[in-house]
């Protein structure tokens, strides 16, 4: 799981912490985008609260991050005119004029109300919204050296700058005024849920904290914001790192176009030979293809040992130092450990009921992965091997064991799933579902990378977003999949209602021109990340603060919309042979159904294993010092199968160590993921998957909302009920328990 992340803009005054990458997917994707965590919600593009003057004799670039953007769809972020040296001068303008909208809003001589208070600042900080938007992609789409430098100075400085503003006395006491007389504001229900919100976030992030513990709790979040720039770092100079293959007998046995693609890759380096990056993209297909053992334990070590050995970029010292701060600043801010002041404000609400949830479904899930070994060993020994099962060899044994149980092979699936043929089936499935259209326009406005495309996106014949598509990997892009918005829709101001979302993937580029073939778990990802473009796509809210979902909801719409990908009409229509043009054979169609619970112990253990260890991790008062120990431990301690690993260990746990974003918060993909199987049901109940009825309900509860209301009330409104576990269990193929039936 590499990461999903919720698409959050940025708010100018309520945050608590700033650069937070939230991650987010269900077990394939990194989501982590520079975003802030809001006390109210998304910035809006648009400020109205009084500006200060625009600083004189500003860079052009700076002008262009910082200036209301310009072009088609209401403005887009001017990436042709920006350049990493533009970022200092944009933090500092930006800072100033943030200073002094939120100055405005405080010194308004006026008796405070409503408008004044929580409007004005739903208006405000238009600069810091577009700033972070380019920003974000430069530190995670555009990586190199100078980003790092400017990040590791810059990133610190804005979140003492953000916490000093949202703690500022006057303005909790401007809340907490609103907040007492509230009943008699005449405020509606979102209102009512923004103000009611507003004032409880404040109160959780320490507005009612003295002098003394405001300083202490800057101080905190301050050198946090250090150490998250440092294990990002760390991380990904871990991972831009290859092995570089020489002989030809090194790439025996891989598909043909992977090889090719290895081929490329070391070309473009420099290199004569097969180079294979330690990311996911490239070791996972080398993992499941290649026969030669000493290579696949070779590479594995390389990518599982990312952020710890012993190096200049080993990252144990630094979440050590991570857990300790957060520890503190829990207990600071009046709760009983990190985990609990995370899930303060989650649907799970406290780690008991998380981890519950996990415990649920961890032992039927190692019961299976000691199924799925013995049928890999028994394959081993009839192959006269001579070996014991080990790490590096579970997916390639997987595949065999796919093969003969199902006479499946991965390979002879890829050439029926072209990267473009999948993006305009999941363009159609959102058009049958959701009356959306996605007519490409690429070149119509500017890209931040040649290979972007971009999409003009409409819905009954309005045009509601712009897309952009940034599916290949390269050098300086983190690893993973990950979804963002650079603007959201609000109806507050009458401006920028058009959405500018995108989706950013990791796929290996066919070589030579030659189409790009993915594997049907890259195509999982593919639909998976455009599911939370299509949530924000349909965004109708008032409220900027009522933008942002709690994060074990996050993963659900994502998660909701994978289960189109392999339906018939989409297979019969978009999987087709990427030489003969002929659409998927219907046995192997059989085949992948048939297929459809293969190997869910694998995949549910490295998941839930890395779940269960960061609430583990986090629901203790005493931080853990040696991260490396406590992982054996604790592993040991549940159970975990001694032939894999977490799919993130904790020396390389993005989503835990470079923001707080998943932080006692990676359980929320099987939380999400129990909805999303019980929201499935809705669909097949139907008869029909296609079903207009169902999916225009799913829509106009659950997409179009926003965090308007509680979101447990809106599923229920939506189901009639509570999530059933019993239909996760039943989509993993494990036995479901007596009382859930």
């Amino acid at each position: 799981m590499e990461q999903l992340v919720q698409p959050i803009s940025c708010r100018a005054f309520m945050l608590h912490t700033v650069f937070r990458r939230l991650n987010v997917k269900k077990g394939r994707f990194l989501w982590s985008v520079p975003a802030l965590i809001l006390m109210g919600g998304a910035m809006p593009a648009a400020a109205e609260a009084k500006k200060a003057p625009p600083p004189s004799a500003v860079p052009a670039g700076v002008s262009a991050i910082l200036d209301p953007w310009t072009g088609p769809y209401d403005g887009v972020p001017p990436w042709d005119k920006v350049k990493p040296a533009d970022f200092p001068a944009a933090f500092d303008a930006a800072m100033k004029q943030s200073k002094a909208e939120f100055e405005a809003i405080l010194t308004n001589p006026a008796p405070v109300t409503f408008d004044n208070t929580i409007k004005a600042n739903e208006l405000s900080g238009a600069s810091f919204n577009q700033l972070f938007s380019i920003w974000g992609v430069h530190s995670s789409n555009l990586s190199n050296p100078e980003i790092r430098t400017i990040q590791a100075e810059w990133e610190p400085k804005v979140s003492a700058f953000f916490n000093e503003l949202q703690l500022d006395a006057r303005w909790f006491q401007r809340v907490q005024y609103l907040y007492q007389e509230r009943e008699n504001l005449g405020l509606d229900k979102a209102q009512m849920r923004l103000l009611e919100r507003t004032y409880d976030r404040l109160v959780r992030n320490g507005a009612m904290l003295n002098a003394e513990q405001k300083a202490q709790l800057i101080g905190y979040e301050t050198e946090i914001a250090k150490k998250f720039s440092e294990f990002q770092n760390k991380v990904l100079a871990d991972e831009e790192s290859y092995i570089l293959l020489t002989d030809p007998a090194d790439v025996a046995g891989l598909p043909d176009s992977f090889v090719a693609s290895l081929k490329a890759a070391a070309e473009a380096k420099g290199k004569t030979g097969w180079a294979v990056a330690n990311t996911r993209s490239a070791i996972q297909p080398f993992l499941e293809n290649s026969p030669r053992r000493d290579l696949r334990e070779k590479i594995w070590r390389a990518f599982t040992m990312r952020g710890d050995n012993g190096d200049a970029n080993d990252t144990n010292a630094t979440i050590a130092e991570i857990l300790k701060l957060r520890q503190q600043r829990a207990e600071l801010l009046g709760f009983e450990t990190h985990a609990h002041y995370r899930m303060a404000d989650t649907m799970a609400k406290d780690p008991e009921r998380a981890m519950e949830l996990m415990m649920k479904v961890w032992p039927a899930a190692v019961a299976r992965v000691k199924e799925e070994v013995a049928d890999m060993q028994a394959i081993a020994d009839q192959e006269k091997a001579g070996i014991t099962i080990e790490p590096w060899d579970y997916r390639y044994y997987a595949e065999k064991v796919r093969k003969a149980k199902y006479d499946l092979d991965q390979n002879e699936l890829k050439p029926y799933f072209q990267l473009d043929n999948m993006v305009a089936a999941m363009f159609d499935a959102a058009g049958k579902l959701y009356g959306m259209s996605f007519t490409e326009n690429t070149g119509a406005v500017p890209v931040f990378e040649p290979a972007v495309r971009t999409f003009e996106v409409k819905r009954d014949g309005k045009v509601i977003g712009l897309f952009y598509l940034d599916n290949f990997a390269r050098a300086g892009k983190r690893s993973g999949a990950w979804m963002t918005t650079y603007r959201d829709q609000y109806r507050l101001s009458g401006k920028n209602n058009i959405t500018l979302a995108s989706n950013n993937n990791n796929f290996v580029k066919g070589a030579g021109g030659k189409p790009t073939l993915i594997s049907i778990d890259d195509a999982s990802t593919l639909f998976h990340e455009f599911g939370h473009a299509i949530h924000y796509l349909n965004y109708d809210i008032t409220w900027p603060g009522l933008g942002n979902t709690p994060r074990d909801f996050v993963e659900f719409p994502s998660q909701v919309n994978e289960n189109w990908l392999l339906t018939p009409y989409i297979l019969n229509t978009y999987a087709k042979h990427a030489e003969t043009g002929e659409p998927i054979p219907q046995a192997l169609v059989d085949k992948i159904r048939a297929s459809d619970t293969f190997n869910q112990g694998f995949a549910t253990v490295e998941y839930l294993s890395s779940a269960i260890l960061d609430m583990m991790l986090h629901n203790r008062k005493d931080p853990v010092t040696d991260p490396r120990a406590f992982e054996k431990e604790a592993l040991a301690k549940i159970g975990m199968p001694k032939e894999m690993v977490m799919r993130h260990r904790l020396p390389q746990f993005n989503h835990l160590f470079a923001d707080d974003g998943y932080s006692a918060g990676y359980y929320s993909y099987l939380w999400s993921e129990t909805m999303d199987a019980d929201t499935w049901a809705a669909f097949t109940e139907k008869g029909d998957v296609w079903d207009k009825q169902t999916a225009e309900r799913f829509r106009s509860m659950l997409l179009s909302t926003g965090n308007e209301s509680d979101r447990i009330e809106a599923y229920r409104a939506f189901r009639g009920r509570d999530p059933d576990v019993k239909y996760i269990m039943k989509k993993r193929g494990f036995p479901v328990p007596a009382e859930t039936e």
